[in-house]
């Protein structure tokens, strides 16, 4: 009986100075979406969105050369979002370095900007890795893909479209907490 005892307060003292933060939420649907199916899923989510659009996203590039690529459609598909009025907030990767993904991300920043959507680059200090898009606080697909041309056309990708307004607050919250450490995007770079 002692042993037992011992173990059950040994347990509760490591749950105490070592909390999980693993819990699982509800969701009414969770759908994976695959390589270059992700694009059409994403397409359409922005067009049907109806009053919320949070995207955060290690590398979205805009493509001069190439206007009607996949990254191009979305990126513009935002900004058509904005102007019917749909909230629509974006955070994008930037270091202090000026690589390719901040090269990158900081021009697609400014044209979303000069096209009316919320722009925001995360401290120099964290890298976002993150790849998600949160649908009118209940839908969220979240996975593997950045918005470049390979990405969305030519590579391996995974991700899912889970239909749930808990995920979705969840990930609301990580999108705010991130934005509160970044940098609003300036219309005129």
């Amino acid at each position: 009986m002692r042993k037992i005892i011992l173990s059950v307060f040994f347990l509760i003292l490591l749950s105490t100075f070592h909390p999980s933060f693993s819990y699982s939420l509800p969701a009414e649907d969770v759908q994976l979406i695959t390589d270059a199916q992700y694009f059409q899923v994403a397409k359409k989510l922005i067009q049907e969105a109806k009053q919320s659009i949070q995207v955060i996203m290690f590398e979205m590039r805009y493509y001069d050369e190439h206007p009607n690529s996949p990254s191009n459609l979305l990126i513009r598909g935002l900004i058509e979002a904005k102007k019917r009025g749909v909230k629509t907030e974006i955070i994008l990767e930037v270091k202090e370095d000026e690589d390719r993904a901040t090269q990158s991300n900081r021009r697609t920043g400014k044209i979303l900007s000069e096209g009316g959507v919320e722009v925001t680059y995360d401290p120099f200090f964290k890298t976002t890795h993150a790849k998600c898009m949160v649908i009118d606080r209940r839908l969220t697909l979240l996975g593997s893909a950045n918005w470049t041309y390979h990405a969305l056309t030519a590579n391996n990708e995974t991700s899912v479209l889970i239909r749930s307004k808990e995920v979705a607050k969840e990930l609301i919250d990580y999108f705010n907490k991130v934005k509160a450490t970044g940098t609003k995007s300036q219309k005129r770079e």
